[in-house]
């Protein structure tokens, strides 16, 4: 296998069999080597693909100040999240993560623990991600010996969470949390009621509000689909739930100055309506 670039004495960048670009470590496995030279695949110990350009020289800016143990914890770490979560994964992570794990291991060494501000909504709002998070810091504890706290879970979860936004705009996942949790609020508040949060309803109400602040994120719209007509008829079915989401547009429109279509408002109305009517009949 060809040496393409030395990023560290354990870690070199290479081409697979489909001329993609790879990672791959192994202990020693540039040790007096150069690039143009070749290993042997036997002494490889992790592999992994790179389709993002580029990715490998922020690997090698990472990896001048971080050992490569924590480049190949936050590779188990995302394999292991990759197969449990329903979308694909931002390389960036790769960066990011280790990045993270290292700074942590390093404060934890130094007995400095920071509190995440988020830990709640994070857990509460993004289940899968921190459970995902949960199992990381086992995996951190068995590679390192180190016992990472609930907050760590929290930031970690929101790296999983950010990595739908395309990489490295961190503020946007913090942004994305404090989105859902105020409009949660406002609904509870209108109608004067806690939501079940075990209900199917509540889940689906959920994520349809993670995708629509991820859009907002993004700078994405929707494309207009219903007529005015329609927007009308679902505002007359539906009039406490439509009273509620005008509160959330202008929520929106006086914080992010984001303007709500007609197909969003109808969404957002239809959710809100089944979540609280369904716990009103309970």
């Amino acid at each position: 296998m060809e040496i393409l670039k030395i990023l560290n004495n354990n870690v070199i960048v290479s081409h697979n069999e489909l001329n993609q670009e790879i990672v791959v470590m192994g202990r020693g496995l540039a040790f007096q080597k150069k690039v143009g030279g070749t290993i042997d695949p036997s002494n490889i110990e992790k592999t992994f693909v790179l389709e993002t350009h580029g990715m490998s020289e922020k690997l090698a800016k990472l990896l001048r100040d971080t050992s490569e143990k924590y480049l190949n914890i936050s590779a188990k770490i995302l394999e292991y999240a990759q197969s449990h979560l329903p979308y694909k994964l931002d390389e960036y992570l790769y960066v990011a993560l280790t990045d993270h794990i290292s700074f942590a291991i390093s404060r934890h060494n130094q007995g400095i623990h920071l509190k995440n501000p988020m830990l709640w909504e994070i857990r509460k709002y993004y289940k899968q991600e921190f459970q995902i998070a949960l199992m990381a810091l086992e995996i951190i504890e068995k590679e390192t010996a180190i016992a990472l706290g609930e907050d760590e879970a929290a930031s970690i979860a929101l790296h999983l969470v950010n990595s739908q936004l395309s990489g490295e705009n961190m503020a946007a996942a913090v942004q994305i949390t404090e989105m859902v949790n105020t409009i949660l609020n406002i609904v509870k508040y209108h109608f004067k009621m806690e939501l079940d949060e075990k209900s199917i309803n509540y889940e689906r109400f959920l994520t349809h509000l993670r995708f629509f602040a991820i859009r907002f994120a993004r700078k994405e719209k929707l494309v207009e689909t219903v007529d005015e007509f329609f927007s009308e008829q679902i505002k007359l079915k539906y009039p406490e739930a439509n009273t509620c989401t005008e509160k959330i547009a202008n929520y929106l429109e006086h914080q992010f100055n984001w303007s709500l279509t007609k197909d969003e408002e109808i969404y957002l109305t239809v959710h809100i309506h089944r979540v609280t009517n369904r716990h009103k009949m309970k």
